[in-house]
C-alpha cells in the first residue's frame, strides 16, 4: 500500500535529513528501542540502527520508502490509520502490529506515533517508535495455550470419570458372566470381544488424560539410547519399506526418569506423524544428545528453563509444516488429515506426556525441507538404570479368605457399586455397601465394627470424600491401620498422590478405574494380609 506525495517536506522534516543534534542522536540512537521519523506522506526520512536490527536485513531503509512497506501486510490498514492521526497532528496511543523480520515469524511490536510539530504549530511529520513485543507476545501465547490444555484436561477429567465408571460396570458384568460354569463357547467369545471393547474405551480414556496432563506415570530411570534402540525394531516394521530409518546415538547415552510406557507412546506417535508426512519415502532419523542451559532458552511459545536435558531428536525428510500452523499442531483436536482419519490427538497426547513429565518440545520445519521435533526431558546424573519391571500375575478368580470377612464398599454409581458388590462376595468376602461417605458412617452404626477388614471407596464423591471417609472410619474404630483402597476414574498421577499423602501409611492403596474385579479381590488380599504394599500408594496399576 503506498500513499500518493504531495507536498514539499517541512522545514522540521527537512534538517533531521541531516546530521542530527548529539542530544537528539543519543535519543535517536538508544537502544531500547527502534525509531523512524516520517514525512507528512508516510515515508522514511530517517531509521535508527536498532531498527535495522529488528527487521529483515532485506527491508528497504532508505530516504522516500512508504513506511507501509515494513508492516505485514494484514496489519497495514491499522497502522496507517494510527500515523494519519499522527500526521494530522494528534498523539496516538500504543498500537500492536507486526514488521517483516528475518526469522519465518512477524516480529511483535507496540508501535506509538508522535507528531514532529513545527515552530508555528504545525504538523510536519511524525516520530515513530517500535518496541520490541515479542517476549510479551510469548507470554500471551503460552498463557492462552496453558488455558486451552486446562480446559481440555478439565474436559478429559470428566470423560474419564464418568467413563470409567460405565467401563467398570461393563467389565465387572462380563467377569461375572465370564465365571459360570458351563458357558458355552460362543457366549465366551462374545465376552472377549466385550472385553476388548473394554480395553479400547480405557486406552482411549487414557489417551484424553495424557494431552490434559491427568494420567497417572511410573517413572523410573531409562537409558535413551536403549529405549531408542528398541523402539526402532518395532518402527522398523511401522513405517514400511518406503521409509528408511537411521539412528545417531550419542554415546555414552543420557538417562531420563520417565514411564517407559508413555515414552515409548511419545515415539511412535512422532514415527508416525512423519511416516505420513512423507508419503512418498524417505528418511526418518532418531537421535539422542543432551543440551545443558545456563539461561532460559525460548523455543516456539514455550520457554525452557535454565538446566541440563536429554534430548531426543526425531526428524524426517517430508513435506514440511507451513509456518502459519507450527503454532497449532499440539493443540487437541487440531489437525490437518481430517479427511483421512486424523482426530488432532496424536500430538496433543505427546505434548501432555512430554510436559507432565517435566520435559518441553520445540519444532523445527519448512515446507518441503522437513520437520525437526526435539523432545527435552531432565537428565539423570549418576543414576542406575532400572531393570524393566516383571507384569504382575493374573489374579485368580477365587475365594480369597477361608472365613467371610466384611469390607465396607462406597460408590456414588449404582451399577459400579452393584457389580463390585455381587463380584466381592463370590470371592468369600462380605459387603457392606453405600453409595455416599454419610450412609457408609451410618452403615458401620449397625453392622458389627469388629468384623470390618477393609474399606474400598471411591475417592470423589459428593459430600464427603473418599480419604475424609476412610480418616473418620479409622478414627471410630480407633483402627489406624485399617487397610482401605480408594478408587477413582479420574485416574490422575495428583490423585494417587494427594492420598498418599492424606493418607499415609502401608494400609492405604489407591486403585484407577476401570479395574478388573480380580485385580481389586488381590489388591484386598494384599492390603488385609500383607506383605502387598511396600510404601504408600506405590502406583501398582495394570491400567497405566
Amino acid at each position: 500500500m503506498t500513499r500518493k506525495r504531495t507536498a514539499a517536506p517541512a522545514r522540521l522534516i527537512d534538517s533531521l535529513r541531516g546530521r542530527l543534534a548529539p542530544e537528539v542522536a543519543l535519543f535517536f540512537q538508544h537502544p531500547s528501542a527502534g525509531r523512524l521519523i516520517l514525512d507528512r506522506q508516510g515515508a522514511l526520512v530517517r531509521a535508527n540502527d536498532p531498527l535495522r536490527r529488528m527487521l529483515d536485513p532485506a527491508a528497504d531503509l532508505s530516504a522516500g520508502t512508504p513506511v507501509l512497506r515494513l508492516v505485514v501486510e494484514a496489519d497495514r490498514d491499522a497502522v496507517w490509520a494510527a500515523l494519519a492521526a499522527a500526521l494530522a497532528g494528534t498523539p496516538g496511543r500504543p498500537l500492536a502490529a507486526r514488521l517483516l523480520a528475518a526469522g519465518p515469524a512477524p516480529l511483535a511490536v507496540a508501535l506509538t506515533a508522535t507528531p514532529l510539530r513545527e515552530a508555528d504549530g504545525g504538523s510536519s511529520g511524525a516520530l515513530v517508535t517500535l518496541k520490541d513485543d515479542s517476549a510479551q507476545a510469548r507470554l500471551a501465547t503460552q498463557l492462552a495455550q496453558a488455558q486451552r490444555l486446562q480446559a481440555a484436561g478439565q474436559l478429559a477429567g470428566g470423560i474419564a470419570h464418568d467413563f470409567n465408571n460405565l467401563l467398570t460396570a461393563i467389565l465387572g458384568a462380563a467377569d461375572a458372566v465370564g465365571a459360570i460354569a458351563g458357558l458355552p463357547a460362543d457366549a465366551a467369545e462374545e465376552l472377549a470381544l466385550i472385553r476388548a471393547g473394554v480395553a479400547r474405551g480405557s486406552a482411549l480414556v487414557r489417551q484424553l488424560l495424557a494431552f490434559g496432563r491427568r494420567q497417572t506415570l511410573q517413572p523410573r530411570v531409562l537409558a535413551v539410547n536403549q529405549v531408542l534402540t528398541d523402539i526402532a525394531a518395532l518402527l522398523r516394521r511401522l513405517l514400511g519399506s518406503r521409509v528408511r530409518l537411521e539412528l545417531g546415538l550419542e554415546q555414552p547415552g543420557p538417562a531420563v526418569r520417565a514411564d517407559p510406557t508413555a515414552l515409548d507412546q511419545v515415539l511412535l506417535n512422532l514415527a508416525v506423524n512423519a511416516r505420513d508426512a512423507m508419503p512418498q519415502g524417505g528418511t526418518l532419523t532418531l537421535r539422542s544428545g543432551h543440551m545443558t542451559l545456563r539461561r532460559p532458552l525460548p523455543r516456539g511459545p514455550e520457554t525452557i528453563p535454565p538446566g541440563r536435558y536429554a534430548m531426543i531428536e526425531v526428524q524426517d525428510t517430508g513435506s514440511g509444516i507451513p509456518p502459519e500452523l507450527v503454532g497449532r499442531i499440539f493443540e487437541p483436536f487440531f489437525t490437518t488429515r481430517r479427511e483421512q482419519g486424523g482426530t488432532g490427538l496424536g500430538l496433543a497426547t505427546v505434548h501432555g506426556i512430554v510436559r507432565q513429565s517435566g520435559g518441553f518440545l520445540a519444532v523445527e520445519s519448512a515446507p518441503g525441507h522437513g520437520t525437526r521435533l526435539r523432545v527435552y526431558l531432565p537428565r539423570c546424573e549418576d543414576a542406575a538404570v532400572a531393570a524393566p519391571a516383571p507384569p504382575p500375575p493374573a489374579a485368580p478368580l477365587r475365594a480369597d479368605i477361608a472365613a467371610p470377612r466384611s469390607v465396607l464398599l462406597v460408590d456414588d454409581e449404582p451399577t459400579v457399586r452393584q457389580v463390585a458388590a455381587r463380584a466381592l462376595t463370590r470371592h468369600g468376602w462380605h459387603v457392606l455397601a453405600a453409595e455416599s461417605a454419610e450412609d457408609a458412617l451410618a452403615l458401620l452404626d449397625v453392622a458389627a465394627p469388629p468384623a470390618l477388614a477393609a474399606v474400598v471407596t471411591d475417592l470423589v464423591m459428593p459430600g464427603e470424600d473418599g480419604t475424609a471417609l476412610v480418616r473418620a472410619i479409622r478414627a471410630r474404630l480407633h483402627r489406624p491401620a485399617l487397610p482401605a483402597i480408594l478408587v477413582s476414574g479420574y485416574a490422575t498421577e495428583a490423585l494417587r498422590l494427594e492420598v498418599a499423602a492424606a493418607l499415609p501409611g502401608d494400609a492405604t492403596m489407591f486403585l484407577p478405574k476401570p479395574y478388573e474385579i480380580a485385580d481389586l479381590a488381590a489388591r484386598l488380599r494384599d492390603v488385609t494380609e500383607g506383605p502387598g504394599v511396600s510404601s504408600p500408594c506405590v502406583p501398582q496399576l495394570t491400567n497405566i
